[in-house]
């Protein structure tokens, strides 16, 4: 290979705190040493004391100049952003060795590249799923604690191949092995699969579906249930769900006399029904016009009770008829007016859902909360896996929320507790949210409030007790801020719409100048990865997944071509009904 330092006039021209200006006088010269050069490329600015500073290319201008001959030439000027320097084959982020002014400046060649990575992390150390996406030979590892434990997002628009991404990611966590043992390694991920996109991906996966998913009714907390149950915007919804709280807390009560201390939020089973039924009983309530607690039935039963309590204990018993109101001597109920009728019946309504059955119905009330924390954490036996897949197409809309929440609550608690009763974490979990924006977006709406909540808890908590997030969206500008400010690894793909890439470039941790503004170009599989499992910011190529996930677009035009389709309008409206 020339010297191209003995007949090429490069040199720095300028140096800012952010950016190193350098001019060429025969770029076709200049970029010998490699068979293309271009914004993204690598340069080598050195001095005397065998320190390069490593260089990435931002822009190209040109300039014209006049000798003394008055002959117009060509000057190229290359604007480059500094990752780090080179020093004895070692990578060193940032880095002030470089003595002012460097002597020369020439291309990177692909060893000195390909030795910024191979020396950044230990053997041990290093997680693999991509290629350096001008240098394909050039392996591009992260650091898997830093990658794994930091919370990731992993962002790019309809096409840029984000799925693939995430399905290549995991799939390298599952094969990764400290020994050579045979069997399933601890890798424990739970996706939120929102458009039943990676059975295929993970064919050993532990998938649960809407038909399969056993979700019970007496783990929701207090947000979840308001979710639930009450109707944004009633202003009677602060005394419905103190009396929910209230009721609810009795039932568990009821229904757990062996347990030390019961609290609304506490995971204890209770019958729903008994709600139902001690708030229709307050709908038809009567009561001794001198003693609210004396209250009398048709049946000619009397009772009198010493606290509201243990009256609305009774009244979970089932169905009663009140003795008819008088005047002067039997009063209605203070909830008598109909003040509630309208919450009774919603929450009726909600439990004989058919489509709620997941949540309300007979196998999820019987389901114990061993077997609720198996389920979901891949230990269900003879069902063991390492990926647990959440397929959410059928959850209807109006519990997706509540659904997310109450999963990633669990498991995040499922964490806590284990760090709690062992004093370690040996089984950390990574969950993965599919389309983050449809149950995290940046909005103050009601039926967004659950999910929010426990998406921000793990990713402001979760990294303490084992619990880390990966967050994927095609819109992240509509992704909880508070949630994308958390995470610490960024994989960028394209982005075509303004406002998330100027809400990209916002969030990102390192200053990058212009090379954010090539998001757009990108082609499917590109990403620019930042982030503190890194080793400096670049843009990289995914290596396809195997076997791939269900995202490929449909091929409008090649099955427009074909003959007309018939269609079975039966079948379709008899699975729209389920």
């Amino acid at each position: 290979m020339a010297d191209v330092t003995q007949t090429v006039n490069a040199e720095v021209i300028a140096v800012f705190p952010n950016k190193v200006r350098i001019s060429v006088d025969d770029l076709t010269s200049f970029k010998h040493a490699e068979e293309s050069l271009r914004v993204g490329s690598y340069l080598k600015v050195s001095d005397n004391d065998n320190v390069a500073l490593i260089c990435i290319i931002e822009s190209f201008s040109i300039e014209l100049h006049e000798d003394k001959d008055k002959k117009s030439h060509r000057i190229y000027i290359i604007d480059a952003y500094p990752l780090g320097t080179l020093k004895a084959g070692k990578f060193k982020r940032g880095g002030d060795e470089l003595a002012i002014p460097p002597k020369k400046v020439t291309p990177a060649t692909s060893k000195e590249v390909a030795a910024i990575f191979e020396t950044a992390f230990a053997e041990k150390d290093r997680f693999g799923f991509t290629v350096l996406s001008r240098h394909r030979d050039i392996t591009v590892p992260v650091h898997g604690n830093r990658f794994f434990n930091k919370h990731i997002a992993v962002v790019g628009a309809t096409g840029s191949g984000k799925s693939h991404t995430i399905a290549r990611i995991l799939q390298s966590a599952v094969a990764e092995r400290a020994s050579a043992y045979s069997g399933m390694n601890n890798a424990h991920i739970v996706i939120f699969d929102i458009h039943s996109e990676y059975k295929t991906a993970f064919p050993n996966a532990n998938i649960i579906g809407v038909d399969d998913l056993l979700l019970p009714f007496w783990l929701l907390n207090a947000e979840e249930m308001e979710e639930m149950f009450l109707e944004s915007g009633d202003n009677n919804n602060y005394n419905q769900a103190s009396l929910l709280r209230t009721i609810v807390t009795i039932c568990k009560e009821s229904q757990n006399p062996l347990a030390n201390k019961v609290y609304f939020d506490s995971p204890l089973p209770y019958k729903i029904q008994e709600v139902v039924d001690c708030l229709l009983n307050l709908t038809r309530e009567t009561k001794d016009a001198d003693n609210d607690l004396h209250i009398m039935t048709t049946g000619g039963e009397d009772k009198t009770f010493t606290t509201n309590d243990e009256k609305l204990k009774w009244f979970c018993s089932g169905p009663l008829e009140f003795t008819a109101k008088k005047q002067g001597k039997i009063n209605k109920g203070a909830y008598a007016d109909g003040t509630i009728d309208k919450f009774v019946r919603r929450i009726s309504s909600k439990i004989g859902n058919p489509r709620l059955q997941f949540l309300f119905g007979e196998k999820a009330a019987t389901l114990t909360f061993e077997e609720v924390l198996q389920q979901f954490t891949g230990y269900t036996e003879k069902r063991e896996s390492n990926v647990t897949i959440l397929d959410l197409s059928g959850i209807p809309f109006e519990t997706l929320s509540i659904t997310v929440s109450l999963i990633t609550r669990i498991l995040f608690d499922y964490s806590y507790y284990y760090r709690r009763a062992e004093a370690k974490c040996d089984t950390p979990l990574l969950l993965v949210y599919e389309e983050a924006h449809k149950y995290a977006p940046r909005s103050e709406l009601a039926r967004y409030r659950a999910s929010l909540t426990a998406i921000e808890r793990v990713a402001k908590e979760g990294r303490k007790y084992g619990t880390s997030l990966l967050i994927a969206s095609q819109r992240p500008s509509e992704v909880s801020e508070t949630i994308f400010s958390q995470c610490s690894n960024f994989l960028a793909m394209r982005l075509t719409n303004p406002d998330d890439q100027a809400y990209v470039k916002r969030l990102l941790p390192d200053t990058l100048g212009n090379l954010t503004a090539g998001l757009p170009a990108l082609e499917s599989g590109e990403a620019l990865m930042i982030g503190e499992a890194s080793v400096m910011p670049c843009v990289v190529y995914v290596l396809p997944s195997d076997p791939e996930p269900s995202s490929n677009d449909i091929p409008f035009f090649e099955l427009w071509k074909r003959e007309w389709q018939p269609v079975d309008f039966v079948k379709l409206a008899k699975e729209w009904r389920l």
